[in-house]
């Protein structure tokens, strides 16, 4: 049996993936056979000038339209260390 990659994403990977990836809420139950790999990625966004983020064009057509909207760094996490813990980070951004 194939062994499992567990990718751990914040709600900015998932807005980016269009929902392609899912974010850490997600939960995954892995087999007990192979490895269980995860990867971390650390992401400050600083850009100057201010860029917008969004879910990445090529993965959106008519068919699979955006399902967030783009915003700054800067708004995602002002709404990220302002919210409830209990709360998810995707909802905010949602169209």
């Amino acid at each position: 049996m194939a062994a499992l990659a567990v990718f751990c994403l914040t709600a900015l990977g998932a807005i980016l993936s269009n929902n392609k990836f899912k974010s850490v809420d997600h939960r995954v139950l892995a087999n007990r056979d192979g490895p269980r790999i995860s990867v971390a990625s650390f992401f400050t966004g600083a850009s100057v000038p201010p860029k917008l983020y969004g879910p990445i064009k090529e993965l959106t057509s008519a068919e699979n339209p955006p399902l967030y909207r783009d915003f700054l760094v800067s708004d995602y996490m002002g709404y990220f260390f302002s919210r409830a813990l209990d709360k998810s980070g995707l909802d905010h951004f949602k169209l």
